[in-house]
C-alpha cells in the first residue's frame, strides 16, 4: 500500500472540515443548553420556594396562631388584703340593684370597743326588715372585745386592722369597710360611718326615709378653717403637690353617709390616697380621716354632696382634738330635742359649688356623739318615748 501524498491528505482535510465544524457547533449548543437548564434550576427552586412561602405567609394570616401558654397564676388572694379587696370594690355597679329591689342603709361601726351603746342600737333595728340594711363592723384586733359582739351585731366583723390617731389607719379602715359592703349587698345604696359613741336620734324608719330620698351624699367640706395649711403641711411643705393643692385642701367631719356612687369613688381612688397615705413629719397637725374624704369628694364631684354631716357634735370650747362627752346627767329629753332641731354647718355658709340651695336647707341630725359608756341606762330610759317617737 502506498503511503499517502501531501495532495491527499490536504484533500482529506478539506473534505472533513466541514463535519469538524458542525460537530462543533452542534457539542456547543448542547453545552449551552445543557448550562442553561442547569443555571435555570436554582432560579425555578427560588421562585417555587418564594411562591411556597407566601402560601405559608397568606395561610397564617388567615389562620390564628396559638397563643402562647399563660404565665402561672399569682399566689392566691383573700379579703384580707387591700389591694385586692379595693380592686374588686372598684367595679361593682355604682348603682343599687336589682332596681326593683329595697334600698339598703350600710350602717359602718368603727370601733376598739364591744360597742358599749349596742342595746340601745338594738332597739333601734328592733322590728326593722332585715332586707332594709346591713351591719359592718371593722374592730381594731389588737383590743380584746369582751363581751363579744352579740344581737344585731353578732358575725358582722370585717377582717380588720389595727387603727392609731395621726395616721392613714383610719382611713384604711373606713374605705375596708366601704369595700366589704360594696361587695357583699349591691342593694346597699348609703353607707353611714358610726363611732361607738354615736347614737341614733330618731326610728329606724325616720333615718331610712330621710337617707334613701336623697340622691347626695352628705359630707362636712369645710374651705376656710384656722390651721389648714399647717394640716396640709403635716407631711412635709409639698409633699401634697402635685395631686393636691392647698386650695384643693377640706377639712370635716370624720362622719359621713356616702351614696353607693361615692362609696365606689373612694375605693377606687389611688391618685389622692398616695398623699394621704404618706407618714406625718407633725402630729399635732396630722388628721388624715378628717382631710381625706371631703378632699377627694371635693375635687371629683362637688356637686354631689350636700356639704354637711348628719352626725351632731359639739365643739364648743374645746381644743384637745376631742369634741363633748355627754355624760348620764346631761342625758335628758331636752337635749335629745336639741340635737335634732340643731342645724348642720354647710361648707361656711356658702355653696362653693356643691349646691345652689345650700344655704337654705336644714337637714335633720340622724346621729349624735359622743356619750359615755355609763350613758346608756338614762339612754334607755327614754329611748321608746322620745329618741324613736318621730
Amino acid at each position: 500500500m502506498l503511503p499517502p501524498t501531501p495532495l491527499s491528505l490536504i484533500c482529506a482535510l478539506i473534505l472533513c472540515l466541514p463535519l469538524a465544524i458542525v460537530f462543533t457547533l452542534t457539542t456547543t449548543a448542547n453545552t449551552i443548553t445543557t448550562t442553561t437548564a442547569t443555571t435555570e434550576t436554582p432560579l425555578n427552586v427560588l421562585v417555587t420556594t418564594i411562591n411556597s412561602t407566601r402560601k405559608r405567609l397568606s395561610t397564617a394570616a388567615t389562620t390564628p396562631s396559638l397563643p402562647p401558654s399563660p404565665p402561672p397564676p399569682p399566689p392566691p388572694l383573700s379579703l384580707d388584703d387591700d389591694e385586692f379587696l379595693l380592686r374588686l370594690a372598684a367595679r361593682v355597679d355604682p348603682r343599687p340593684s336589682p332596681p326593683d329591689a329595697p334600698k339598703k342603709l350600710a350602717f359602718m361601726f368603727l370601733t376598739t370597743t364591744p360597742l358599749p351603746l349596742a342595746p340601745l342600737w338594738e332597739l333601734f333595728f328592733n322590728h326593722t326588715p332585715t332586707n332594709l340594711y346591713n351591719i359592718y363592723i371593722h374592730a381594731d384586733p389588737s383590743f380584746t372585745y369582751d363581751p363579744p359582739f352579740q344581737g344585731v351585731f353578732a358575725h358582722r366583723v370585717i377582717p380588720s386592722k389595727p387603727t392609731r390617731r395621726f395616721t392613714p389607719n383610719l382611713i384604711s379602715a373606713a374605705r375596708r369597710l366601704l369595700s366589704h359592703a360594696l361587695l357583699h349587698d349591691p342593694s346597699n345604696s348609703h353607707f353611714a360611718l358610726l363611732s361607738p359613741s354615736c347614737i341614733p336620734l330618731h326610728s329606724f324608719n325616720f333615718t331610712y326615709k330621710a337617707l334613701v330620698a336623697s340622691k347626695k351624699s352628705f359630707i362636712e367640706i369645710l374651705k376656710h378653717e384656722v390651721g389648714s395649711y399647717d394640716r396640709w403641711a403635716a407631711r412635709g411643705p409639698d409633699a401634697m403637690l402635685p395631686e393636691v393643692k392647698l386650695e384643693s385642701f377640706r377639712i370635716g367631719s370624720q362622719f359621713w353617709v356616702l351614696t353607693r356612687k361615692h362609696a365606689r369613688v373612694v375605693v377606687s381612688d389611688r391618685r389622692v390616697w398616695s398623699k394621704f397615705n404618706l407618714p406625718c413629719v407633725r402630729w399635732d397637725t396630722c388628721y388624715p380621716e378628717e382631710n381625706y374624704f371631703p378632699t377627694l369628694l371635693s375635687m371629683v364631684d362637688r356637686r354631689g354632696c350636700v356639704p354637711a354631716t348628719l352626725t351632731h357634735v359639739d365643739w364648743r370650747g374645746r381644743f384637745d382634738g376631742h369634741p363633748r362627752t355627754y355624760k348620764p346627767h346631761a342625758v335628758k329629753p331636752s337635749l335629745i330635742l336639741s340635737l335634732r332641731t340643731a342645724r348642720p354647718r354647710y361648707e361656711d355658709g356658702g355653696t362653693n359649688g356643691s349646691d345652689s340651695t345650700v344655704t337654705k336647707r336644714h337637714d335633720p341630725f340622724l346621729f349624735a356623739r359622743k356619750f359615755s359608756l355609763d350613758s346608756l341606762q338614762p339612754l334607755m330610759r327614754i329611748a321608746n318615748d322620745v329618741i324613736f317617737k318621730d
